[in-house]
């Protein structure tokens, strides 16, 4: 007798394999029997000819903070996912001494556009190492699976302290880091994950701490997924790590390097498939590096009170420096200052930042005054150049006329699909990028795998359904990793997606309140989604997420070599 059986399903083994008709059987939370007649069980739910996949898996998430109130890893597991990867680009809680507690949350809302009254009301502080907080974790409970990277700017705080973002460290601190990640992973850590990118700055514009390291404490870092022969090795790249670099460290340690954020980027457009090319060739030497790519433009809306997009400019730092006083007006108006960023911003050797072609999908969604009215729905690029000034100049009359607060909408990157779906279909990719957990008011990209079904598969027919589900579930799995998950075949874990291929997608965005202090975040609820399953317990159904479903997942511990 089973535990579950979903009978009348068209079965997507996650595989790339063609559907088939038939039903699943689940014991003790894993799959065990596919075929046209499974026997009865205690729980049998009827799939309508509905296709049945197994559960997304999101290899980048930021919930390392939320998971400690927010058990459901919101809004994740209502739109499909059944496994998360949280401390992408080495931006985590753990290890944290209390001593910088206030200085990780600061920095995390900087860097990853999170509300600091949400951070300092929800974080629970019942850890200071890391295995610490993945005991908690595990003690908590979790609605999905949880994978966790041991995060660089984490150890390097915890090594340097209040000199993590300033200088090199010693040959004593790069060993203490070092013992810092071995006891992470023997704990169960992932992989290792880190950012060299010039656009993850901290509080006040200061680079994160992993941005400060040399080669030695890289090679050092990277060096000890090596030494304890397992482990992933995630880097969101700046322009210093080339592709023959990150090379190099695969050559060292033998372990896979997974490379974000791999996007279409309009300044140049061809720099991404220059650098898969590369990889191609280190691959083609043994050497084992994933382009990760994302299946939406990238894009968030933002006021110019806090312009995130921008505070990725150098040329914008002395306005960060006056954030929240009269001081702030005084930089946009002066003109030095709007030569300097025009400047910055002409120039194509940056990769992945608000440029001049930004101002194309840039859009004033909402104002805050009447004269702006007739501004709501139009793209400034177009404004501008009616008025004749350079989009930048009217960007920043247009804060400086009681626009600080008027909503802004802007698509940065991916924003040609005829190009996206040539790195979505690559044989050298991984599909993730939906920074779910972190730019929450900003934007919501966890729906990433049911646009993809939705969008790609069914609406652009660029990618066939069982490709598609394919991206999401086995590929990234066994990219990173993670065992017996992203397939229905016997004796895997019973992570489980009911969908309906004409209707599945996401929908509108809109905003909710539902983060501590009374935080609001950006939303777009599922569409087609008819249940989903977490080691064999049903937590969604067509109504959305359950009352009283448990938490069933796992904090994953123990992955392939």
């Amino acid at each position: 007798m089973h535990d579950l059986v979903i009978r009348n399903a068209r079965i997507f083994d996650g595989l790339a394999n063609d559907p088939v008709e038939g039903s699943i059987g689940v014991k003790d939370g894993r799959i065990a029997e596919v075929g046209d007649d499974v026997g009865g069980a205690r729980d049998t739910v009827d799939a309508h000819g509905l296709a049945l996949a197994p559960g997304i898996v999101d290899i980048h998430t930021h919930f390392d903070a939320q998971l400690t109130w927010d058990p459901w890893a919101t809004p994740s597991v209502s739109l499909g996912v059944t496994t998360v990867v949280m401390g992408n680009c080495g931006f985590t809680i753990a290890p944290c001494r209390e001593r910088d507690r206030d200085r990780t949350l600061r920095n995390l809302t900087h860097v990853e556009g999170m509300s600091l009254e949400a951070l300092m009301a929800g974080v629970d502080w019942d850890f200071e190492t890391y295995p610490q907080y993945l005991d908690m974790l595990e003690r908590k409970g979790m609605v999905p699976n949880v994978a966790s990277f041991v995060g660089h700017s984490s150890v390097r705080t915890w090594a340097l302290g209040g000199e993590a973002s300033d200088r090199a460290a010693t040959e004593t601190e790069v060993a203490e880091m070092k013992r810092l990640v071995i006891e992470a992973m023997e704990a169960g850590a992932i992989g290792f994950a880190t950012s060299t990118l010039e656009q993850h700055n901290g509080e006040a514009g200061i680079p994160m701490p992993s941005r400060l390291a040399d080669e030695h404490e890289m090679l050092e870092l990277t060096g000890a997924l090596g030494e304890v022969g397992k482990g992933v090795f995630m880097l969101t790249k700046g322009m210093t790590s080339t592709i023959p670099w990150l090379e190099s460290i695969a050559a060292n340690n033998g372990r896979p390097v997974n490379i974000a954020a791999m996007f279409i980027d309009p300044n140049d457009p061809e720099r991404v498939f220059r650098e898969i090319a590369e990889i191609g060739e280190a691959r083609g030497r043994g050497r084992e590096l994933w382009a990760q790519v994302g299946c939406f433009p990238l894009g968030m809306e933002f006021q110019l009170r806090h312009p995130y997009p921008l505070e990725a400019f150098l040329a914008w730092q002395p306005a960060i420096l006056a954030e929240g006083s009269q001081a702030f007006l005084d930089v946009l108006r002066d003109p030095e200052f709007r030569v300097a960023l025009k400047a910055e911003a002409s120039t194509a050797t940056v990769p992945n930042r608000f440029s001049y072609h930004s101002f194309e999908t840039l859009t004033v969604m909402e104002a805050t005054c009447d004269k702006h009215a007739a501004y709501v729905g139009r793209r400034v690029a177009d404004m501008a150049r009616e008025q004749g000034k350079d989009p930048f100049d009217w960007l920043l009359d247009f804060a400086l006329d009681d626009g600080l607060d008027a909503l802004l909408d802007c698509k940065l990157f991916n924003t040609d699909e005829d190009r996206v779906k040539d790195l979505l279909r690559h044989p050298h990719a991984t599909l993730g990028l939906s920074d779910a957990g972190a730019h929450l008011s900003f934007l919501c990209d966890a729906g990433f795998g049911l646009h993809l079904l939705g969008h790609w598969s069914r609406e652009r027919a660029d990618i066939a359904l069982p490709r598609a589900v394919q991206s999401v579930t086995s590929r990234v799995a066994d990219a990173y990793r993670i065992k017996d998950r992203g397939r229905l075949v016997p004796g895997a874990c019973a992570d489980l997606l009911l969908f309906d291929p004409d209707t599945v997608g996401r929908g509108e965005k809109v905003r909710v309140q539902d983060l501590p202090a009374g935080a609001t975040r950006v939303h777009t609820p599922a569409t087609g989604v008819h249940g989903v399953w977490v080691n064999g317990a049903r937590v969604v159904d067509e109504a959305g997420p359950i009352d009283g479903a448990g938490t069933p997942g796992n904090l994953l511990r123990d992955f392939a070599d």
